[in-house]
């Protein structure tokens, strides 16, 4: 079981890499000051749609059957969006949160986009054990994109790279250089990486016992039908987390925090 769970967060990372070098560069860094040692994996993110066949429960499937557990649900309001995330008893396996936007929320017109995108997706696809990073099963103008973007960054993004990790999360508290994550921060823009600034650099803290930040998105090109456009791919995304008052660390997520790291991935500041 362990061998799959290490060979699917393996695979999921290659897939994000290949359009994210800025992570492999800050991951790079990161063990440089570790003396090498491995960063570890707070948690992997995954988008998808509320529609049947590909449905949050869809994706969790695979992480369920591997034996992870659900932990927690949040509602993402002003974005539409419903999540839940995922633990496995074995606390050094990476958590995962999932999301799904909430399609039905969205004007006919956005609906019909997004109805035919997931209309192109197999029945069965997401049993299969690459569904996780299988990216788009469709093709879609730009014209299309822009209409998703202008009505929702995350349909947008889930247009251009479908289905795949839409981030990893190095575990500050695992760290041997830096032991907060200001001076993570501190570090990577001295390196040259834009960190996203949306609800302040730094998202939570000690009294939600989660403090979160992460990078912009890499611009990568993307061939939609009609033409070639670049567009926001993937981020890298830092957590630290504090002790809750029995002295365990805390392993749930801050909704309020994740609604502004969600925006990593934004064409529009």
């Amino acid at each position: 079981m362990h061998t799959q769970i290490d060979t699917l967060f393996a695979n999921l990372w290659q897939d994000y890499i290949s359009i994210t070098p800025s992570a492999q560069k800050v991951h790079a860094l990161l063990e440089e000051f570790d003396g090498q040692r491995e960063v570890i994996n707070d948690h992997v993110a995954f988008r998808t749609f509320n529609i049947e066949k590909i449905n949050m429960n869809k994706l969790a499937a695979q992480f369920i059957a591997l034996g992870y557990e659900e932990k927690g649900q949040y509602d993402f309001e002003q974005k539409k969006l419903k999540a839940k995330h995922f633990e496995h008893p074995d606390s050094t396996k990476p958590k995962v949160f999932i999301s799904e936007l909430l399609v039905e929320q969205f004007s006919p017109e956005v609906q019909a986009i997004i109805t035919k995108m997931v209309a192109n997706i197999d029945d069965s696809a997401a049993a299969m054990d690459d569904f996780l990073y299988s990216g788009t099963h469709w093709q879609i103008s730009s014209v299309d994109y822009e209409t998703l973007l202008e009505a929702s960054e995350y349909a947008a993004w889930m247009a251009a790279w479908g289905f795949r990790a839409n981030h990893f999360t190095v575990s500050v508290n695992h760290l041997q250089h830096f032991q907060i994550l200001a001076d993570v921060n501190a570090q990577l823009k001295l390196a040259g990486f834009v960190l996203n600034t949306s609800g302040g650099e730094i998202k939570g803290g000690p009294e939600v016992h989660l403090a979160q930040s992460s990078t912009m998105a890499d611009q990568i090109e993307v061939q939609f039908s009609d033409t070639k456009k670049q567009v926001p791919s993937c981020f890298y995304e830092f957590a630290q987390r504090y002790t809750l008052p029995d002295g365990s660390l805390y392993r749930g997520f801050v909704a309020a925090s994740a609604d502004k790291i969600f925006e990593s991935t934004n064409v529009k500041s």
